[in-house]
């Protein structure tokens, strides 16, 4: 029997109808009467909405603003890197989006500069190499073969890397856009305009409370968090300056 265990998440109470209304809200917004052309201006319209709603879930917004933006603005060569070659898109996000705010010599690198807040608590509680491992087995489910819906799939990455927080303040950052980056190479959103960053902003008040529940390990809050990640794709539709032209 081949272990699917994404599958099995996706199999939790709710998960289903979530994702398929998810689904049908991006569908509108793309492909009803066929998949729609986006123009060059709403494509920069929303990578500037998805940058300024990731930054703004950190606790220094302005600080990340530049950051945040560089790395929406690579969105798409990301998204051909993170199903075959995790490290290599994670490493290149770190770069972009901590430039300028951690020493050049740390950017890229799993565990290199500590965090403030609950990411300097997270890795105050592990090790370096228990981080890197658990970061390894991420790439393992992003690169391995999944049953699972690309908002699952993006839903646990997300998750995954806030909670470990393997680049430290920059790890939240990085972990929404990962989301993003597994919707636009699974074709759900292949132009990066469903701003699901946005989505998740709107209700920025439960997002750490999500992810607290998350890493709990619990079946109701890993499913809590699923639940929330494919609402946030809906809303990110809703938002999309495609849908609203």
């Amino acid at each position: 029997m081949v272990l699917d265990p994404l599958a099995d998440l996706a199999r939790f109470e709710g998960v289903a109808s979530a994702v398929a209304a998810a689904i049908e809200a991006v569908d509108a917004v793309l492909r009803d009467r066929g998949l729609r052309n986006v123009t060059e201006e709403q494509l920069s319209q929303a990578l500037l909405l998805g940058a300024r709603a990731n930054a703004e879930l950190t606790n220094a917004p302005q600080r990340w603003q530049i950051g945040a933006l560089r790395l929406s603005a690579e969105l798409a060569p990301l998204a051909a890197l993170i199903r075959v070659a995790p490290a290599q898109a994670l490493a290149r996000a770190h770069a972009l989006v901590a430039r300028g705010v951690v020493p050049d010599s740390e950017l890229g690198k799993i565990g290199a500069q500590p965090g403030r807040a609950k990411a300097e608590r997270v890795q105050a509680e592990r090790t370096q190499p228990e981080i890197a491992a658990r970061i390894n087995s991420l790439g393992e489910l992003l690169t391995g073969h999944t049953r699972a819906p690309a908002i699952v799939v993006g839903a646990v990455a997300h998750a995954e890397i806030a909670v470990v927080a393997p680049f430290g303040e920059a790890s939240g950052l990085i972990a929404r856009s990962v989301e993003h980056l597994v919707l636009i190479a699974a074709g759900l959103d292949p132009y990066g305009v469903i701003v699901v960053e946005a989505g998740h902003a709107e209700s920025g008040a439960s997002y750490s409370r999500a992810l607290e529940a998350y890493a709990d390990g619990s079946v109701e809050g890993v499913r809590a968090w699923l639940l929330r990640c494919a609402a946030a794709v809906a809303r990110g539709a809703q938002l999309s300056p495609v849908g609203n032209r």
